[in-house]
Parts: structure tokens; C-alpha cells; sequence
């Protein structure tokens, strides 16, 4: 690894630990030449399916313009960067183990939606509203209605975590 401040090819690793949910190793070098410090992260290279658009055009899969359109749709909502991150993580994950090479943006946009559903009912009327191009209020008042049916993401977490503490009995 070069050295980001004095360009030399002598460096060190000084610590390696994993980072995010543990697809990425954090490491931190150290410049043999001129003695600085700086953090370096590794990830696997995944081939992600190309995306068939709505036109039938075929576009490789790009993580900026997810984020981008789960970001506007999260707007000034309570979801931290961590949350979206573990969102984004799960949409790649979903997209890489169905072990198709190419995928609708639909599909692509019904993961995003069961995302933000779990994180953030305003958000997920918000990009539902823009993706399946919502005519009028009745269409806005049936998305919340169903929405309305379903428990909270705050309650299906603490629902979730009710199982996880249960043990089984010998």
C-alpha cells in the first residue's frame, strides 16, 4: 500500500480488525519511510447483477444512486447512517445471493421498500409514493391504510427482540 502522504511503498500493518458487519477489514498502517499513520478498509470485489431499467436498457448496478434514493427518502427522518448502511447491506446481500446477472430496477425497488418499511414508515410512503407513481390521495390513503395494518418497525424490533431472548427449555 502507498503511503497517502509521502507516496513511499513501504508501509505496515499495525492493526487489523473487522469492520461494519464484517465484510470489511479496518486497517491501520504505518509509513516505514516517513513514520505516519493511516486507516485503510478491504472488501471482497462482488460483481452485482446489471439492472434492467424500465425501458429495457441495461445498466450495471451503482450503490451511489441506491443510497441516494434511500437518503431523499429518509430526509430529515430519525434513521442514522448505520441503519442505512445495514438497509444497504441487506439490498446487496439479497441481490448477490439470488445469483441472477441482471435484475429489474422493480425488484430492486420492492427490496428498497421492504427496507425503509422496517426502518421508517414516512419514508417508505415517501419513496413508495415516487416509485409506484401514486395518481392521487386515494392511492396515498390505501399505501397507509395497508401500512396502518402492520405493526410499527418499533414494535417488530422489540418483537424480534422477545424471540431472541427465549430459550429453549431441555
Amino acid at each position: 500500500m502507498r503511503c497517502p502522504f509521502c507516496g513511499a511503498q513501504d508501509t505496515s500493518v499495525v492493526d487489523s480488525r473487522l469492520s461494519g458487519e464484517g465484510d470489511q477489514v479496518r486497517r491501520r498502517r504505518k509509513c516505514l519511510t516517513c513514520q505516519e499513520r493511516f486507516t485503510t478498509y478491504e472488501s471482497a470485489e462482488l460483481n452485482l447483477p446489471r439492472v434492467i431499467k424500465r425501458d429495457g436498457s441495461r445498466v450495471p448496478f451503482d450503490s451511489r444512486k441506491l443510497r441516494s434514493g434511500m437518503a431523499r427518502a429518509l430526509e430529515k427522518r430519525p434513521v442514522s447512517t448505520e441503519q442505512i448502511d445495514t438497509a444497504m447491506s441487506h439490498i446487496q446481500r439479497r441481490l448477490m445471493s439470488s445469483g441472477e446477472s441482471e435484475v429489474p430496477a422493480l425488484r430492486i425497488g420492492e427490496l428498497v421498500m421492504d427496507e425503509l418499511r422496517q426502518l421508517d414508515q414516512v419514508a417508505y410512503v415517501r419513496f413508495a409514493s415516487v416509485y409506484r407513481q401514486f395518481e392521487d390521495v386515494a392511492a396515498f390513503r390505501e399505501e397507509i391504510d395497508r401500512l396502518e395494518r402492520q405493526p410499527t418497525p418499533e414494535v417488530a424490533r422489540q418483537q424480534l427482540d422477545l424471540l431472541g431472548d427465549l430459550k429453549p427449555e431441555s
